[in-house]
């Protein structure tokens, strides 16, 4: 890697996460931490507001922003390639959104770069989500950001139907089916629930719909003891 491409790195790597070890970034970006530490000492000296010290971790200060980015050929590809699955998988909100974010990124980009991105040989045929589904995953995923209580009526494996009132607490792609992460108020614990299974979920109205995380229930406690690997990588990349 080009000593500029990781001074980049680390930026970015540190302005996803509330505090960076030194051990973190050497780990993520292999070289040792002698290194991390003189990299550091150099964005400091160019300007960029990197707080904290050596042992304890880094955060970037506030109101910084990066230039306007270059892309490789591959990345570009990499981005049509993730809007075009995205338009497919995902609810319409975000996929719309990402729609227009590729857009102002593509407008941007060198003449070669944007040529090879829209010439990128994977596509996405419209046999996703059903309507009903991509509705839900929009509502939950809504809810949970903004911590809004759900209520549903849900029909398990088994076939048992039960109304549940949940705190969503992140939405979970499997290839094949979303999946609702979030603390079950009828089981006292946490419990994942199929999106395609769901019926009739809405929000609970009023004060007593939003909910504040609660130690042992929160989504970093449900990624902790219940989350399959590699998830945990996405939480805090």
């Amino acid at each position: 890697m080009r000593r500029a491409d990781r001074l980049f790195q680390i930026v970015q790597l540190i302005r996803g996460r509330r505090l960076t070890t030194a051990a973190f970034l050497a780990q993520r970006l292999e070289v040792s931490e002698r290194t991390v530490y003189r990299d550091i000492a150099d964005l400091q000296h160019q300007g960029v507001p990197l707080e904290g010290e050596a042992g304890v971790g880094y955060r970037l200060g506030q109101g910084f922003e990066l230039p306007p980015l270059m892309f490789t050929h591959d990345e570009a590809r990499a981005l049509v390639a993730s809007v075009r699955m995205a338009q497919v998988w995902q609810d319409p909100a975000l996929a719309q959104a990402s729609q227009v974010a590729l857009g102002k990124i593509l407008a941007v980009l060198p003449a070669s770069a944007r040529a090879a991105a829209q010439s990128m040989a994977v596509y996405a045929p419209p046999i996703g989500l059903e309507p009903a589904v991509q509705a839900t995953l929009q509502l939950l995923r809504e809810a949970a950001q903004a911590k809004r209580k759900v209520q549903f009526d849900y029909t398990d494996v088994s076939g048992q139907a039960t109304r549940r009132t949940v705190r969503p607490l992140g939405c979970f792609y499997w290839g094949s089916v979303w999946t609702l992460a979030a603390w079950c108020h009828a089981r006292e614990d946490f419990r994942s629930f199929r999106l395609d299974r769901m019926e009739k979920p809405d929000l609970v109205a009023g004060a007593a719909g939003n909910f504040v995380d609660q130690p042992g229930q929160s989504l970093a406690d449900y990624l902790r003891l219940a989350a399959p690997p590699g998830i945990q990588s996405q939480l805090n990349p």
